[in-house]
């Protein structure tokens, strides 16, 4: 008997990939100066997860805050793209909330007053006893029922960020972007929003962006860690995937030995390939 074979391979139909929740496309970010033209960032590519939780670390000026600002909206890449949900993000959103670290809080408005404005701008057409009850929810969640009637400058630095969280969750945006929110916090304060922010979101699982210099932070709260290479022309240097599962306890991830190893990495990266210059 005699056996043919054909060459020809049988019609394949070749499925798109589907487009990421959050993608960062080749960005590069030039401000002009008196000198010359001045690369912030360079040929930045990340895909995000719908729901993942991302920590940037990186030396002053390697360009965090330049590329987040465009996740927000505030700020557009010289060259490259950000889209959200395959559309190309121009401008700032609801969909896209930010907590800053100096918590840009009203300071002549109450508590309760400076997160209704948000819910209020956003939601307009609300009714107001619904309105309300968003902000008094979002307030209970981050354990200010009881301090909503006071102005920011009669409560804590640690009190005065967890308003600016429960402004930013009270709205419901898909993306959450904290720049360095825990940095001018004490140690146990810091500790205790770390654990109140990780419970929310694992309640409500919006997409995370978060800029911290705490590498033990970055292990703590994030399931991947980008690490920036030095300015100027900063660009991704390793993405550090966090195996710790979820939900997490502080005492377990720092008595595992996979913790050390990963911390180790990520100094190494930090402080021996790319410590900054004596001077930077």
């Amino acid at each position: 008997m005699t056996m043919t074979h054909s060459n020809q391979l049988p019609n394949l139909t070749v499925l798109p990939r589907p487009e990421p929740f959050l993608a960062i496309e080749n960005v590069s970010k030039i401000y002009p100066t008196r000198s010359g033209p001045y690369p912030v960032l360079q040929d930045i590519s990340l895909s995000v997860a719908e729901g993942e939780f991302v920590c940037f670390i990186g030396h002053s000026g390697c360009g965090k805050s330049t590329l987040l600002n465009m996740v927000a909206g505030f700020n557009q890449p010289t060259a490259g793209t950000v889209r959200l949900r395959s559309q190309p993000i121009t401008s700032p959103g609801p969909d896209r909330m930010v907590v800053f670290q100096n918590y840009a809080l009203l300071p002549w408005r109450s508590v309760f007053d400076n997160v209704y404005l948000a819910v209020n701008a956003v939601h307009p057409r609300k009714a107001e006893a619904e309105k309300r009850a968003i902000v008094r929810e979002h307030l209970a969640m981050v354990g200010l029922a009881d301090a909503m009637d006071k102005k920011p400058g009669q409560i804590s630095g640690g009190m005065r960020q967890r308003v600016s969280i429960a402004r930013a969750l009270a709205i419901r945006p898909e993306v959450l972007i904290l720049d360095e929110p825990f940095g001018a916090l004490d140690a146990i304060t810091k500790e205790e929003l770390q654990e109140e922010l990780l419970h929310i979101w694992n309640e409500h699982r919006c997409t995370v962006l978060m800029i911290t210099h705490d590498i033990d932070e970055a292990l703590f709260l994030a399931d991947r860690l980008v690490m920036m290479t030095n300015g100027p022309a900063a660009t991704i240097g390793e993405v550090m995937d966090i195996p710790f599962e979820r939900p997490r306890d502080r005492t377990q991830i720092m008595e595992d030995p996979d913790y050390y190893t990963l911390r180790n990495h990520a100094l190494d990266f930090l402080y021996n390939r790319f410590a900054h210059a004596e001077g930077a």
